[in-house]
């Protein structure tokens, strides 16, 4: 059967991955940010999937203010990088994995999660700064990512959004539904998005180091508590874009241990400020 190996949870600041495409990434500013997946490019090279399950959250690409499902995964055989307004990002188009991603569909919403199917979408930075980070710089013309993706998109933009509580509920459903596939599989579940910011408002630029590195401290170790959160804790301590962060949880809530397995390895831990505006938090956690 397929299993979940491993979750990776990093943010997706725009600003990084412009600083990758125009060469910035030594400069004072940026070089410790980068130097912070220095392991994780390893890792992947040492650990790599067979499928990367990646949530993160469309900005206004994909979807736009007149439809915005709350949870939608892709099953297309291919993903563009998305032309945000500056041109598409240099990066390799996205295989996807359609059997697995539409095996992953009818089993979660057997188990009572509203998924919305898209066959068809182009993906944004929340994607692939992640996959930049993680795989390093790829040449859009000649490389590719080391495996196919299956991208989840979550609402984190148009109230009402889902709880973290739900978003943990249904990583338990991903995980079933991974594990209830027949090919023997490698797969990978990210996170994506967060940590503290704000982008409007009075309160632009907030940055709250001591609640971002307790939501850390909670993800590893008492998840449960991590999924009770309230909403309004995120706006409050994280900003209005700290939202971001129960997407987080949907990757937690796939781990083994959530099911009574074995607490997992903390692999890689690492958290910056700032990046742009945003606080830039990374984890990889590994089931044992």
């Amino acid at each position: 059967m397929a299993k979940i190996t491993a979750s990776v949870f990093t943010s997706h600041v725009p600003a990084i991955g412009a600083a990758l495409d125009l060469g910035k990434t030594q400069e004072d500013y940026w070089k410790p940010l980068f130097a912070g997946y220095d392991f994780s490019k390893q890792w992947m090279k040492d650990n790599k999937p067979d499928v990367i399950f990646l949530v993160y959250n469309d900005h206004a690409t994909a979807f736009s203010l007149e439809m915005i499902p709350t949870f939608a995964i892709g099953t297309a055989a291919q993903f563009q990088p998305a032309d945000e307004g500056w041109g598409p990002r240099p990066v390799p188009v996205v295989q996807g994995h359609p059997d697995l991603a539409a095996h992953i569909a009818q089993s979660v919403i057997q188990q009572d999660f509203d998924l919305t199917i898209v066959n068809k979408m182009d993906v944004d930075h929340g994607l692939t700064v992640p996959l930049s980070l993680m795989c390093g710089e790829q040449d859009p013309k000649t490389g590719a990512w080391p495996c196919p993706v299956i991208p989840f998109a979550v609402n984190v933009v148009q109230y009402p959004v889902p709880s973290g509580r739900r978003c943990y509920n249904l990583g338990q459903a991903i995980r079933k539904a991974v594990e209830s596939y027949d090919e023997d599989l490698n797969v990978h579940i990210w996170g994506t998005g967060g940590m503290s910011h704000q982008l409007q408002g009075p309160r632009a630029g907030l940055i709250n180091k001591e609640f971002d590195n307790a939501f850390l401290d909670e993800l590893i170790s008492d998840p449960e508590a991590a999924a009770s959160i309230p909403h309004i804790d995120y706006v409050r301590e994280a900003g209005s874009e700290g939202i971001e962060l129960v997407m987080w949880l949907i990757a937690r809530g796939a781990m083994a241990d959530v099911a009574g397995g074995k607490p997992p390895k903390v692999a890689h831990r690492f958290y910056h400020v700032p990046a742009s505006n945003t606080a830039v938090g990374h984890l990889i956690l590994e089931n044992t």
